[in-house]
């Protein structure tokens, strides 16, 4: 496929018209392998998004983006918890916090992610802050699932076709399809996920696109007060894709057992504060980042199938923390990141 190609695509999209999952992956194929100028590719950006993407058109960019990426292995039933990023809140690493909750309860976390959207600390920013090592590569990612029960995968060392799109999306400055890419496009190929996203028109439209990849069983999750997690401050939006099947649902802290918090209270600082905040939920101490992290590991949990209800899986994270387990998750994935092979 050449330019004029993409021109055509370009011209398609811009009128209104929605492209083919096929016809999207011609395009970003195009522009992926270098054959595009940077105004091609802004141009193609900006229309769909002024547009809206479809389902359609999300669901055949991830499988471009999955057909490029470096793979990693991980075991039947990881999961992933992760989020777009984009709320605007700089709310506590809550999703990297309940990755290393929920490897401590015994699930096999394959946590992708990236630097940080819309807050001072991204996940790999404070990962690295906390001593893991992230620039890795698929096999010593694989290794830290098998030892630590967790590994991360920071997007641009499994996704070289992203490279392309960087300096373009930085210039852009606004949420492009890449947003919704990246959670949906887990080098692991898990197929149980809490994904949390900055907008709840997207709770169906991306569940919808993960039953089309193949997805088993997935929470789709916005909270009412704009965050990409499950929140405690209110009512939590979920999309529930399980058995092939979409339910759409609210729930609240008091579902879970959980007290209701301040949105001031979750609120984060840079990656050195965050890491100190997720050392201190780790060691036990009890307060409103404790329960908004035990709330998303119990959704981790529950579609990993390890318990039945959101309350007993907050039971169970909260025994990870309290026994220790979450921590040792943690200093387990920061020595098998530092090993020397």
């Amino acid at each position: 496929m050449t330019a004029p190609e993409l021109k055509r695509l370009i011209q398609k999209v811009s009128t209104g018209v929605s492209l083919g999952g096929e016809e999207i992956e011609t395009a970003l194929d195009i522009m992926s392998s270098g054959a595009a100028t940077p105004v091609q590719m802004g141009a193609f950006l900006m229309a769909l998004r002024v547009r809206g993407e479809t389902v359609d058109e999300i669901t055949g960019a991830a499988r471009l983006l999955r057909s490029r990426m470096l793979p990693v292995e991980a075991p039947a039933g990881a999961v992933d918890i992760v989020g777009t990023g984009g709320d605007s809140h700089g709310t506590y690493n809550v999703s990297t916090c309940a990755a290393l909750v929920a490897a401590g309860a015994g699930v096999k976390v394959a946590k992708h992610g990236n630097r940080s959207v819309s807050s001072l600390s991204g996940a790999s920013d404070v990962l690295s802050a906390l001593g893991v090592k992230v620039d890795i590569g698929p096999a010593a990612v694989a290794r830290a699932i098998a030892r630590a029960g967790v590994g991360f995968m920071w997007a641009p060392m499994h996704h070289p076709a992203m490279k392309q799109w960087a300096p373009v999306r930085a210039e852009l400055g606004i949420r492009t399809i890449f947003n919704l890419l990246g959670p949906i496009s887990n080098p692991a190929g898990v197929t149980r996920q809490v994904v949390g996203v900055f907008d709840r028109r997207w709770l169906e439209p991306i569940a919808h696109v993960l039953r089309n990849l193949g997805a088993e069983h997935v929470w789709v999750v916005h909270g009412a007060d704009g965050m990409d997690e499950l929140t405690t401050t209110g009512v939590s939006h979920v999309a529930e894709l399980k058995d092939g099947e979409i339910a759409v649902f609210e729930i609240t802290p008091e579902d879970a057992g959980l007290p209701r918090a301040a949105l001031s209270d979750l609120k984060g600082g840079d990656a050195q504060a965050n890491a100190a905040a997720i050392r201190v939920v780790l060691e036990g101490e009890p307060g409103p980042f404790r329960d908004i992290v035990v709330l998303n590991a119990a959704a981790a949990l529950l579609v990993a199938g390890k318990v039945a209800s959101l309350s007993v899986g907050v039971e169970r994270a909260c025994r990870a923390i309290d026994s220790g387990a979450a921590a040792a998750a943690l200093d387990g994935l920061v020595a098998a990141t530092n090993e020397q092979v």
